[in-house]
């Protein structure tokens, strides 16, 4: 289980706001070589967003009224306003956040293209989760229980998450009532991804 506040806050790729890694594979890998990774930002004020050549993006507001995203070249015009709804796009591209009204804070995963896809899905109701390489289930309000093929029911609260770094089980995730939650989900697409 990760409770996030305890997760200590680092500088961006590009130094313009801070990150809390949540998880990343392999371990040990830098902002260069990652196959995935899941972390969450806080944005304190207008920032550009580093280009990640080769990785596939997925954001999702968790709080405050979001921001509005740019790419130079006009391509990409995306207001990131609706908590919960995740948004995919390339990081190839250098972007320019500027936000709505004030911080906001936002989760983030990056998978390495034509090696990994991440399925990010809201919850607020019960949801049965198939079995996958790699998971994590994020608890943004409320509570949860968790339940898993051959183990004990788990709860999640507000603020903390559950990660599975290999074989991620079949899940029955029971939100209370007005939980909000984040599932994503891990799959390669080739075979060399594998640990």
């Amino acid at each position: 289980m990760i409770t996030l506040e305890r997760i200590e806050p680092r500088p961006w790729k590009n130094g313009a706001g801070r990150t809390r890694e949540l998880a990343v594979h392999p371990r040990d890998a830098g902002m260069d070589d990652f196959e995935w990774r899941m972390s969450l930002a806080e944005v304190a004020a207008d920032a550009p967003f580093s280009a990640f050549p080769d990785v596939d993006r997925c954001i999702v507001l968790l709080r405050g009224a979001g921001m509005h995203l740019r790419s130079e070249d006009g391509r990409l015009d995306q207001r990131l306003g609706e908590p919960l709804e995740p948004f995919h796009f390339s990081g190839d591209a250098a972007l320019h956040a500027t936000l709505i009204d004030g911080p906001s804070s936002d989760f983030n995963v990056m998978t390495r293209r034509g090696r990994w896809r991440a399925d990010v899905t809201p919850l607020s109701d019960t949801h049965d989760a198939s079995a996958c390489a790699a998971a994590l289930l994020l608890c943004r309000s409320g509570e949860a229980t968790i339940s898993m093929p051959g183990d004990a029911p788990r709860n999640l609260q507000s603020g903390q998450a559950a990660l599975w770094r290999h074989d991620a089980p079949a899940l029955h995730i029971a939100p209370s009532f007005a939980a909000t939650l984040l599932l994503v989900q891990l799959r390669p697409l080739c075979q060399d991804a594998m640990p």
